[in-house]
Parts: structure tokens; C-alpha cells; sequence
């Protein structure tokens, strides 16, 4: 043993002799130093090469990104959560309507309100290394470079979820080096800025999701969770978690519902199923669920998840939709501006900046995620759209001859009858519904809100009586001619004429309003012209007039150059059921943003208009219009009682119907017509009854809703300064004696600052006899006996109420009996000159009948017994007479007092009367039983 180790020791030292050796030693420096040169080159070739290539590929990338500017913390928030957020609409009460429409429904969300498992999947799908990256991982960007540049089949994807918010918030999809370099770039930056769960939360609400139950493109994983499955974002199960997280990669593909808002075929929805399945792959292999989950989330039928197609707003709602967008935009455009210093006024003069700032509103109501809260009762409009739908008396369909937009062809087409209106809240000027016409589909103009038609004898109020009242110019009482006037400048011609073109001779303002006289109207209007009355409209929101509206005679009957809007004039009569004081009415309460800030909310604003005197007046007046006049049949149709007041109107060749009215409360108006105007007569129940019959069930069915709103047990209060005064209904002055014997006195409400004064003078005391059954003036030579007492009107009185140009005067004395002993100046039958014809007479028993004298002039008969005179019978009454035993004879006497020759002579027996109102004439012993007849028979015995 001892001899080995000695061996094995010997041979070590040979060994070592050898590298000791010097020839060794020399041999083995040299080859070291030429090994360690060798490393020494090669690693320098290496390092150079190395540090040559990254010089080269970084001076690449900062080429590419050279334009990219350095985003500030400040810049990238701003790209970052600018999210594009539908507003949401409501109607009133805070109840919800639907999104405005939009090409991309998106609603914020905070990542502490989604699901954790929505959370889990969407990082484990798309990005598995977001909380240990930087923004960007290398091997990915690599992987993705390789794949790209030698188009491999497999792309794995190289984006984090940092990058692809960047992609989708601050640059394009433009697929580019470029692009990409600068993508890396700002997603470095990002995660240097924000915290992993900001870059989260940005994500799910960014990201892009296919479309909801409506078939609107939605985006963002709480418009998904509500479109897809009708729950928030917090409320999702698993399954329902992965089926939205696998969206992303393919929205469009994966998405359960077409554009129509239908859930797919089978067959496209599958794609959509089986993606759902690898993002639960991915959550399993990434350790955020187990086995059990995975495999139960597998199993699962996700489609009974998916919600029924929900009706978009638009459709069931469109033009509620439409207006709330369009008035949203008007008062954005304000608020913008007012924020950079701009005024209402300047707005309104300068169309460019109007239309800068109408543009930014525009964009702001789709993208800022606003709540519009509008003043539309929601039950009230449904009723009211039920209503509408189901009315049966519109009237025909009339053909139109249209032009084809695109053929260029002209068509005949049907065209129905329309209708527009709307509720007003009087004392807030709330909008609370409005009916905008038949059918979307066939016609998209709201007539409540943007029609622009004639307002017919709705202007009488409006433009004429109360204007008239507040100028001191006219009381409710005030007698106006109902006549055959010509007050168009130019034209002998009568103008205007009344609708039933028949006239009533003098009537009061208060009457005529009641039967919508054009006449007396437009008389009245002319007495006010020149104080330009427009202005009332003005004030009262009208804003189609043009300059010769405020001249024109016709605009007092509803004749504008343009026209009004239903909501324009509806909204004007509010103004007396609001004291005088004019209320604009409104749609859009409030406007609050995604933070909850008010950057909106309506003022009410009053503008005084009229005295509360002229307001209460006018409405009292009007209260008439529903009692007694043209619309007094919508009364009985209503299932309430309330103290309404309003008008009704036609337009021109009656183009247009109307009626408005309002009671303490609400002022409801409503118009119907045809949209190319023409005339609404037809056959059946009259046009006026048609639109007065659906305003009745239109306001029927909003009583039923609301009837403390609609049916206000409160009358219209009247203000001080009030009273109650007698007057001549001839005149409207003072009662005289005249009139009080006429019996023509009448009393009515007048302003205390406008009672009348002066005593009446229009009547002149008078006689007059009856031929036929027309009266005319007594002559001085016309017999006492058959002339009655009467009253004429004084010429001097005509001719200031009707001008010199009028001649026919019996015109102006009204057919009703109260009037019948007044006369005018004209009203003459002159002598013909000659005696009477006689008459013929007869006898049966004791009485007298003769014939009618064939004269034209005769205003009364005598009955002579020999030679004297028996009895007196005035034209007009019955010609007979009962005497006593005896001769008689009859003569005709006219209106000059001249006698007619004897009758013949008949001889009359006792006979008990049976008639006790014809006179017994008794026999008189005196008188001899053959009468000597007078030799001259013109003279009176």
C-alpha cells in the first residue's frame, strides 16, 4: 500500500516537472497570451457589434416617435377619461327614459362597482403580465414583430392592456411602426403617471363591446352588463363575466345581437359561446378560479342570460327623443357660451358663433354622459299618445301630388289629416305633454312644436280684445257692428266675412268673441292698429312675425305672413290665466353631469304683458266661447267640471282648426289640418267638431292621470279694480231714458279706470208703423191711431261706428225682439201719391173680415158703422174685427194719412163672441141701419 502511494507520488512530480520546466513554462505563457488576445478581440468584436445594433435600432425608434410630444400627468388624464358618455334622458319625477341617440352608447363606471371576476378574465385574457409590466412586456413586442414580419398563422398579440388604451383614447388603429413606437412609448409614460387600477378602470370603460338588446353599438363594460344581460356591472355572475370579457378581441363577431336589436342564429351566436369558454381557460390556468368554477362556468347555458330586445327611445319614443336633444342643444349652447363670456345676445346676431357654440353642445350631449331631466310627464304623454292613436274622427285622407326625391317623378299620394298638441303648465310654464302628430314613420315634423300654420280667430284675443282692452279702447260690453263693412283698403268689396257669411247688426265685444264675428274684430283692431298691438305678441313669444303683421287688418283674424306654432300660441293664452303675465314655456328642468354638478337649471322668468284687469276681462270674455259660443258643445264631452276659458279658430278656406283654453291651472291647446293645406270640410260630423271632440279626450285622458292638475276646484280669481256697471247696449254709454224705455240696458264687468261717462246717445225718441213686416219711420201726416212709439238711431251715432261709407243702416238693428222698436234714420217709406185701393169686405155672424188692401203703403185699416168710426186695426195685425148688430164698411188708410174709397156694405148680427180678444162693437140705437156714406172719403169722420 505504501508502495503504491510512493509510485502515484513519484509520477506527480514528473508531471509537475514538466509545467516547472522552463521550456514548458516559456511555451505554455505564450499560448495563454495569445488565447486571452483572442477572447479579448473576439468579445470587443461582440461588444462593438452589440452596441453598434442598439445604437442603430434606438436611433430607429427615436426617429419614430421625434414628433410625438412629451405628455404632461395633466394631458394624459384628459385624453385618458375622456370618454365618450351617452347622456341619458328622463322624464319628469326623475323617471328614466333611454339614452340619447347616438352611434355609441357608453355609461362610466369606478372599477370598485364591477364584478371581480369581470376584473380576473379581462386581465387573464388579455393581458396575463399587467401587474408585474411596465406598460410594455419585450418578449411580447418581440413575439409580435416576429409573428408580423414573417406572417406567421398564429398571432399571439403583443399589446398590454396599457398599450390598448392608449390605442383606443389618445392615437388610431393605423397598423404602422409608427404607430407602435409611439404606442410603447406613451404606455411607458402612462404607467409612470397612473396606478395599475386607474389603467384598469380606464380600460373597462373604454373598450369597445359589440351591441346591446336595442342594436345600438355600446361600449364599456356597464353598458354591456345592462344591454347584454340587464344588470349593473357589479351584479355579474361568472359565465356572464367571461361571455363580456371575451368580447374585446372581436365585438361585432361576438356579440349576441344584430343590428335590429334580435338575438343571432344558432350558428352566429356560436362563436360568441365558444370564446366565452377559452376566457374561462385562461382564468383557470391563471389560478383566479378552480376546477369546480371552471367546470360549472363551462357547462353553463349562458344564452337564457341574454335579455329581450328592448324597444330603443328613438323608436318608442321618437319624437319626445328628438325634441329633448334638439331644446338640450339650444340651452348647451347657451351655457357654453355664457362660460367663455359670450351673451345671449351676441349669439343671436352673430350666426357663426352661434353655430361654434351649437357644435360644441352638440358634441358635449354625446360625449359628456350628461341627465337630462325634461318636464314630460310620462303617464300623462302615454295617455294622451293612446288617445291619439285611437281617434277615429280625424276626417279623410286627401290626395297630393308630390315630387319623388329621387326619381324626380311627380306622385299622388294620400295624405291624412294632422294633428299638433300640446299642455302648458301656467304658473311654471312646465311643458307636462304634447301630442307631435299621426305617425313618425310617415312624417317626422312635430306639430306641436315646429308646425308653423295660421292661427285663425285664436288671434282675436290675443291681438285684438285684450289689447284693445288694455288701451282703454273696448270693454267686454263694448257694442261693435256685426255689418256688411268694407275695411279693406282699396276694395269696396264687404270684407272681412264672417264664417257662416251671415250678420247680427250691433253686438258686444263680449258676444262677438262668443260666436268669432269677423267684423267686429277686425273694426275693433283697426281702431288700435296705429298703436302697433303686435307688440303684445312680442312679449307673448311670437317669433315668425314679420313687418307687415304689424300693419296688416288680416293678421286680427289670424292672417300671418308665416304663421305661429301650436306651442307659440298655446303658450300666449297662459298669459291670462297667468294675471297678465307672460311665462315662457320649457322642456328642459335641469341638465347634471356625470359628477352630479347642475350645469343647468331652468329659471322661470315672467314678462309682463297685460294688466291682471285686461287678463281677468279676456278670460271672462272667453269663458263665454266654452258657455254659449262656438265652443260650448266640448263641455258636455268632458268627464270633469273647471272654469275653462279659450277660443276656437279656422284658418282661411278652412286650412286650419283650432282650439285653446286654459282653466286656473293648465292651458291645453290643440291644432288639426292637413300638412300641404287644404280644406278640412268633408262630409259627416264638421271639422270644428272633430277637433273639439279630441281635445275633449285628450284631456279626459290627463284628468284620469291627474286630476288635481287638469280639474282645479279654484275658479279664476278676479283682481281688484274690477266693477260691475249698467250701460246701453246700443252705445256702451250711460244708460239714458231712451234706452231704459227700449229696454236695452245691460251690465258688465269693466276696468274702474274705464267705466263709461258720458250718457248714451244714440237713440232719438220716435214713431213709426208697421206695413208688412218691416217698420218704418211715422210721417208728420201719419194717423195717431196707428203709429207706435219707437226709437231711431241717431245718424250722427251711426256714422261714428260703422264711417260715412255705409249706408245700409237696418243692418245694424239685431232680429231679436228686445230690439224690435228701435229704427234708423233710413228706414223711410214715402206717400205714392195716390189713395189706398179699397179693400173687401165680409160678414159672418158679428165679425168683420176684409182683404188686404193691393197697395204697398197702407199701415192701417178703419171700420166704419154709418158715419162713424167703430173701430182701428193696424197693418200687421189680424184683419177682422168683431161688432154688434148692424152695417159696417172698411177703408185702408196709408202712411200719409190718405183713406181708401168704402168697402162694401155688409150687415153683421148678435152673435156671442167666442174670441174675447176681437172687440164687440154694440148695436147703438142712434145709428141708422143704412150709413150715410161720407162724400169725401179722404176725410176722417
Amino acid at each position: 500500500m505504501v508502495d503504491k502511494l510512493q509510485a502515484w507520488i513519484e509520477k506527480a512530480k514528473s508531471v509537475l516537472n514538466i509545467f516547472t520546466h522552463k521550456r514548458t513554462v516559456k511555451r505554455a505563457r505564450i499560448t495563454y497570451q495569445v488565447v486571452w488576445n483572442l477572447f479579448l478581440l473576439v468579445l470587443t468584436v461582440v461588444i462593438l457589434g452589440g452596441s453598434f445594433a442598439t445604437g442603430v435600432g434606438a436611433g430607429y425608434f427615436a426617429s419614430l416617435v421625434k414628433d410625438e410630444p412629451v405628455r404632461s400627468y395633466d394631458s394624459m388624464k384628459k385624453d385618458i377619461y375622456n370618454y365618450t358618455e351617452t347622456s341619458e334622458l328622463y322624464f319628469a319625477d326623475n323617471k328614466y327614459l333611454g339614452k340619447l341617440h347616438t352611434d355609441l352608447e357608453r355609461e362610466e363606471v369606478k372599477l370598485d362597482d364591477v364584478s371581480g371576476d369581470l376584473v380576473n378574465a379581462v386581465v387573464a385574457t388579455e393581458d396575463e403580465y399587467f401587474y408585474k409590466h411596465k406598460g410594455v412586456v419585450p418578449k411580447a413586442v418581440f413575439r409580435a414583430i416576429f409573428q408580423e414580419v414573417t406572417n406567421s398563422a398564429v398571432q399571439s398579440g403583443g399589446s398590454t392592456l396599457t398599450q390598448q388604451l392608449i390605442k383606443n383614447q389618445i392615437l388610431t388603429n393605423e397598423v404602422s411602426f409608427q404607430r407602435k413606437a409611439s404606442e410603447i412609448l406613451l404606455a411607458l409614460r402612462l404607467e409612470k403617471f397612473f396606478d395599475k387600477k386607474e389603467i384598469l378602470e380606464a380600460y373597462l370603460n373604454v373598450s369597445t363591446l359589440g351591441r346591446n338588446s336595442s342594436g345600438r353599438n355600446i361600449a364599456g363594460v356597464q353598458a354591456a352588463a345592462k344591454g347584454i344581460f340587464g344588470k349593473k356591472a357589479s351584479e355579474l355572475t361568472l359565465p356572464q363575466a367571461a361571455f363580456i370579457a371575451g368580447l374585446p378581441q372581436s365585438p361585432f363577431g361576438y356579440t349576441p345581437f344584430t343590428r335590429e336589436g334580435t338575438i343571432k342564429e344558432p350558428n352566429y351566436l356560436e362563436p360568441g359561446l365558444t370564446r366565452m369558454k377559452t376566457v374561462l381557460k385562461r382564468m383557470f390556468d391563471g389560478g383566479y378560479i378552480n376546477q369546480k368554477q371552471y367546470a360549472e362556468a363551462s357547462a353553463y347555458d349562458i344564452k337564457k342570460d341574454f335579455i329581450k330586445p328592448v324597444a330603443n327611445p328613438l323608436e318608442k319614443y321618437p319624437w319626445l327623443t328628438v325634441e329633448i336633444e334638439k331644446r338640450s342643444i339650444e340651452v348647451l349652447t347657451t351655457v357654453l357660451a355664457k362660460d367663455d363670456g359670450i351673451t345671449e345676445k351676441q349669439l343671436k346676431t352673430d350666426d357663426n358663433l352661434a353655430y361654434k357654440y351649437q357644435i360644441q353642445a352638440r358634441n358635449a350631449l354625446r360625449q359628456n354622459g350628461y341627465k337630462i331631466h325634461s318636464t314630460i310627464d310620462k303617464k300623462i304623454y302615454d295617455a294622451m299618445q293612446k288617445v291619439k292613436d285611437n281617434y277615429q274622427y280625424y276626417g279623410p285622407d286627401k290626395p297630393q301630388e308630390k315630387k319623388d326625391p329621387e326619381t324626380g317623378e311627380i306622385k299622388t299620394v294620400m295624405e291624412p289629416a294632422e294633428v299638433g298638441a300640446e299642455l302648458i303648465e301656467n304658473k311654471t310654464g312646465k311643458i307636462i305633454s304634447f301630442v307631435a302628430g299621426r305617425n313618425y314613420d310617415d312624417q317626422q315634423l312635430n306639430h306641436a312644436t315646429s308646425a308653423i300654420r295660421q292661427n285663425g280667430s285664436t288671434m282675436k284675443p290675443l291681438l285684438v280684445y285684450a289689447p284693445a282692452i288694455e288701451l282703454g279702447k273696448a270693454a267686454p260690453g263694448t257694442p261693435l257692428p256685426n255689418v256688411a263693412l268694407s275695411l279693406n283698403p282699396g276694395s269696396s268689396a264687404p270684407w272681412p266675412q264672417n264664417y257662416d257669411y251671415r250678420y247680427s247688426g250691433l253686438v258686444s265685444a263680449r258676444y262677438a268673441l262668443a260666436k268669432s264675428y269677423n267684423v267686429p274684430a277686425v273694426k275693433l283692431y283697426k281702431s288700435i292698429v296705429d298703436q302697433r298691438p303686435a307688440k303684445y305678441l312680442e312679449k307673448m313669444g311670437f317669433t315668425s312675425l314679420r313687418k307687415d303683421d304689424y300693419t296688416n287688418l288680416a293678421t286680427s283674424i289670424g292672417s300671418m305672413t308665416n304663421g305661429v306654432t301650436i306651442e307659440e300660441n298655446t303658450n300666449a293664452f297662459s298669459t291670462f290665466a297667468n294675471e297678465g303675465k307672460f311665462i315662457d314655456a320649457y322642456m328642459i328642468d335641469k341638465i347634471v353631469d356625470k359628477n352630479g354638478k347642475v350645469i343647468y337649471q331652468h329659471q322661470v322668468k315672467p314678462v309682463k304683458v297685460f294688466k291682471p284687469q285686461t287678463a281677468y276681462l279676456t278670460i271672462d270674455m272667453m269663458r263665454d266661447v266654452v258657455k254659449m259660443g262656438t265652443a260650448a258643445g266640448v263641455r258636455s264631452q268632458l268627464n270633469f267640471s273647471a272654469d275653462w276659458a279659450g277660443k276656437t279658430g279656422t284658418g282661411n278656406q278652412y286650412i286650419d282648426s283650432w282650439f285653446v283654453a286654459s282653466n286656473p291651472n293648465v292651458t291645453f291647446g290643440l291644432w288639426r289640418g292637413y300638412d300641404t293645406p287644404k280644406s278640412l270640410q268633408t262630409s259627416g260630423m264638421s271639422y270644428s267638431a272633430r277637433t273639439n271632440n279630441l281635445w275633449a279626450k285628450l284631456m279626459n285622458a290627463a284628468y284620469k292621470i291627474k286630476p288635481d292638475l287638469i280639474a282645479p276646484k279654484k275658479s279664476f280669481k278676479m283682481p281688484k279694480g274690477i266693477v260691475k256697471r249698467s250701460y246701453c247696449a246700443v252705445s256702451g254709454m250711460l244708460p239714458s231714458a231712451a234706452c231704459s224705455n227700449a229696454g236695452l240696458i245691460e251690465s258688465d264687468y269693466f276696468n274702474v279706470n274705464n267705466v263709461p261717462t258720458k250718457v248714451d246717445d244714440s237713440l232719438i225718441e220716435g214713431s213709426y208703423v208697421t206695413v208688412g213686416d218691416r217698420k218704418y219711420l211715422a210721417l208728420d201726416s201719419t194717423p195717431k191711431e196707428f203709429s207706435q212709439f219707437g226709437l231711431i238711431l241717431n245718424p250722427d251715432f251711426i256714422k261714428r261706428i260703422v264711417g260715412s261709407n255705409f249706408h245700409n243702416y237696418s243692418q245694424l238693428i239685431p232680429q231679436k225682439d228686445r230690439w224690435g222698436k228701435v229704427l234708423v234714420s233710413t228706414a223711410k217709406m214715402f206717400d205714392n201719391g195716390k189713395n189706398p185701393d179699397s179693400v173687401s169686405l165680409k160678414a159672418k155672424g158679428n165679425t168683420l173680415t176684409w182683404s188686404a188692401s193691393a197697395d204697398n203703403d197702407v199701415v192701417g185699416y178703419r171700420i166704419y158703422q154709418g158715419a162713424n168710426k167703430v173701430g182701428s186695426v193696424v197693418n200687421g195685425s189680424k184683419r177682422s174685427l168683431k161688432v154688434g148688430t148692424g152695417s159696417y164698411y172698411v177703408t185702408a188708410v196709408d202712411i200719409a194719412g190718405k183713406e181708401s174709397a168704402p168697402s162694401n156694405l155688409v150687415d153683421a148680427g148678435v152673435i156671442l163672441p167666442t174670441d174675447p180678444t176681437i172687440p164687440v162693437v154694440p148695436n147703438d140705437p142712434n145709428v141708422p141701419s143704412q150709413p150715410t156714406v161720407p162724400t169725401d172719403p179722404t176725410t176722417t169722420p
